[in-house]
């Protein structure tokens, strides 16, 4: 408790002895807050995977949020981003992150770069990350910031709609994506490589939280938990043609 409230007066711009904080002060309570997060927002909840938490520590979420919400960045809960987006609840970046069970080297498409917070947690576990953002200001505004914090990173942006993926750069060894569709996009499946994995919310209304895995026999499809994305735009409201199971990759779930 007293560390909470040491980071919590250390955010308000006041020292513990009244004065104005310095910098230092500034970035050991940030650093205080993000550790209180990893701890009781994600390790206490089951997020296990050792790397997922390494990269969460590492990773300043503050930089990736408006000015006027810096004091409630890592709170329990998602943030207005601007363009009715949002930077999605800690917890939720960091299962997702483990469910795509990211490797250091692997190709990684993230659809909906929104703040480019969970894109610099891939960076951080040393994927080669492929994002794409529909909100030209918000593409624009996560490059600036990504740029600057991971100038020697294998990151590739681009700004438009992610329903069809990066072909040219398919397979992916892993897919997040961070809106939900009503239905699965094809063109995403077909984008994994062979024991790759798509994480994705979807179900409309009532979404759920899914992992596919692809698979020598077809798609494995796992749903995960309840989640609230907003929905994804673009193609995935109004798809070009209606999407095709392939018939030599049979959908089953588990």
């Amino acid at each position: 408790m007293r560390l909470v409230m040491f980071a919590a007066l250390l955010l308000s711009g006041c020292s513990v002895n009244g004065g104005v904080a310095t910098q230092a002060e500034k970035k050991a309570g940030m650093e205080a807050q993000r550790e209180n997060m990893v701890r009781t927002q994600i390790e206490d909840r089951g997020v296990r995977d050792l790397a997922v938490a390494r990269a969460m520590r590492a990773v300043p979420r503050h930089l990736f949020v408006p000015e006027s919400v810096v004091p409630n960045a890592y709170e329990d809960r998602p943030l207005a981003i601007g363009e009715n987006q949002t930077i999605s609840q800690p917890y939720i970046v960091a299962l997702m992150t483990e469910l795509a069970r990211v490797e250091p080297g692997e190709r990684v498409l993230e659809v909906g770069t929104g703040s480019g917070y969970q894109t610099a947690v891939l960076l951080a576990m040393g994927a080669e990350v492929y994002t794409i953002e529909i909100v030209p200001t918000l593409a624009a505004r996560a490059k600036q910031t990504l740029d600057a914090m991971y100038p020697e990173a294998q990151l590739h942006t681009r700004t438009g709609d992610g329903y069809r993926g990066w072909p040219e750069a398919a397979p992916f060894d892993a897919i997040i994506v961070t809106a939900a569709p009503d239905h699965i996009p094809q063109p995403l499946v077909d984008q994994l490589a062979l024991a790759g994995r798509l994480v994705i919310p979807g179900g409309g209304v009532n979404q759920n939280l899914m992992v596919l895995t692809k698979e020598a026999g077809g798609v494995r499809r796992e749903e995960v938990a309840p989640v609230r994305f907003v929905p994804m735009t673009g193609e995935a409201q109004h798809p070009a043609a209606p999407p095709q199971a392939d018939p030599n990759q049979p959908s089953r779930d588990h």
